[in-house]
């Protein structure tokens, strides 16, 4: 449903469990609000996971915004613990990690590897200065893969695809750190805090005693580097084509293509490393708080909402979703523009609705909000694909939205396009264990081992063409130029109310 990956519906243990046999992989998928950890079976199907929920971020100060304590360790270890007790099969026969977590995160290090502070979030503003903590331990400055990298195996060692160029002083062109003192200083970096490098599906290390102890996973078993999470999680939808778009619904909603060329200075995208060694990742504009947005509805409508739901042995967002489902597309004129968190360029803006009448309800407000992001990314994925010279033959669809029958509907009307989503494992965690598979021979390369596990369970929705020419007709003309309108008012406004 709608944001039930992100919103968190408790802590999930076991789920899909089967009797097994054969070679298996663990993906590991360190998200933003939970941390998942999954067995797969060589075909990408899932054999058991367990899930746990992450502690609110900390937020001592405006722009700062912190993983409390050493949570998302903490997590990862305790939902590997509960998945390798719900294994069915052999551990022995358990191949390889593939290890992802969140991008855009920064821990600083000591010597031995413990934190210096708590992991900064995606969301702090420090992420993207040139900020180095004043600490005369500060040994190391690495993502969140990194930092999980050694815990897992004791090496300081990480990703070049989970380093991005406007965080760290990295060559986007040899996927290796920059020698260039100009731009080191830019960083404000020294060279020896840096962790050495290494390419997707590269072993890392070795799960250590210590990090068995703690994780239930075997002792000695090869630990893969992935990417960033969203390339990991395109390598996991099996969209690696140069023609199909994955549209990712998370906290921040993106959208990405596959390509072959470095391209340095973008408009509407910006160019990420791929999941696969040597590829690129062009990556549009996205939403910040996107699935975020349905879990704060849900929230406002409160305990009411959630008995009824309960009463009837069902969700809140399939609740909710089947009365949005008989509302008309369009919402009856009902328009959500979705900047529940700006953009740090325009620190005024705000969400907005516009449009209401004494015809709409929830489950308008509900459409609204859907038909709102598919919207959004459908102008963002058109400029970048105007400024790439190509169209697109198809979308794909992953994350927890995506199991949302409505959605899916919504989204293959809006882009006119047939939207796919998986109906089996995705998502980062498939990534990784794909990943995990390639470094540990089970598939000779990405290409076989993505074609293998990730692209046999597919469901596909053909766009209405009535629908999706009121969506066209609402879009252009009107959808897409409410901000022109909107932002003088919230620019006065700001002052009064920021």
């Amino acid at each position: 449903m709608p944001g039930a990956a992100i919103a968190g519906s408790g802590d999930a243990v076991g789920e899909g469990s089967r009797t097994v046999s054969g070679k298996y992989l663990i993906g590991i998928d360190g998200g933003s609000q939970s941390s998942k950890v999954v067995i797969y079976d060589l075909a990408g199907d899932v054999v058991c996971q367990a899930q746990k929920t992450l502690r609110p971020t900390g937020r001592p100060r405006p722009g700062v915004v912190l993983h409390p304590d050493d949570d998302l360790w903490e997590t990862i270890a305790a939902a590997s613990r509960e998945a390798l007790a719900a294994f069915p099969g052999d551990p022995a026969d358990i191949l390889g990690v593939g290890l992802c977590t969140i991008r855009c995160c920064k821990s600083f290090l000591r010597a031995d590897g413990s934190l210096v502070m708590p992991v900064m979030s995606w969301m702090d503003a420090r992420a993207y200065q040139p900020w180095l903590p004043d600490d005369p331990e500060l040994a190391w400055a690495t993502t969140s893969s990194g930092y999980m990298t050694h815990r897992f195996t004791g090496a300081f060692r990480d990703s070049a695809a989970n380093n991005i160029i406007l965080q760290w002083p990295i060559d986007t062109d040899t996927w290796k750190w920059s020698d260039d003192p100009d731009l080191l200083a830019q960083f404000n970096m020294r060279r020896e805090l840096l962790v050495e490098l290494q390419m997707p599906g590269d072993v890392a290390g070795y799960v250590t005693p210590q990090a068995a102890a703690a994780t239930g996973i075997p002792q000695g078993l090869p630990v893969v580097t992935t990417a960033n999470d969203k390339a990991v999680e395109a390598l996991g939808s099996g969209s690696l084509d140069e023609r199909t778009a994955l549209i990712s619904l998370g906290t921040y909603i993106a959208s990405m293509v596959h390509g072959h060329d470095n391209r340095k200075t973008p408009e509407a995208f910006w160019t990420n490393f791929s999941c696969v060694p040597g590829r690129y990742l062009y990556e549009s504009h996205g939403i910040r708080r996107g699935m975020w947005t349905l879990s704060w509805f849900l929230d406002l409508l409160g305990p009411e909402l959630a008995a009824a739901a309960t009463a009837e042995g069902i969700t809140r967002e399939l609740y909710l979703e089947r009365e949005a489902d008989h509302v008309p597309a369009g919402s009856d004129g009902l328009m959500t523009v979705l900047d529940w968190l700006a953009p740090t360029d325009k620190p005024f803006r705000k969400g907005i609705m516009l449009g209401f009448d004494a015809r709409h309800t929830r489950g308008h407000v509900y459409r609204s909000i859907l038909e709102a992001i598919a919207l959004s990314m459908k102008n963002n994925v058109d400029a970048m694909c105007a400024e790439l010279g190509i169209a697109l033959d198809r979308i794909v669809v992953s994350g927890g939205g995506s199991n949302s029958p409505l959605f899916m509907r919504i989204f293959a009307d809006v882009f006119g396009l047939p939207a796919s989503r998986s109906t089996g494992g995705s998502g980062a965690s498939l990534g990784a264990a794909i990943c995990a598979a390639v470094a540990t021979g089970a598939y000779p390369d990405f290409e076989t081992a993505a074609k293998a596990m990730a692209s046999g369970h597919r469901e596909t929705f053909a766009p209405d063409a009535a629908t999706s020419d009121l969506y066209r007709s609402m879009n252009a003309p009107i959808y897409w130029t409410i901000r022109d309108h909107t932002d003088g008012i919230l620019e006065r406004s700001y002052p009064i109310f920021h």
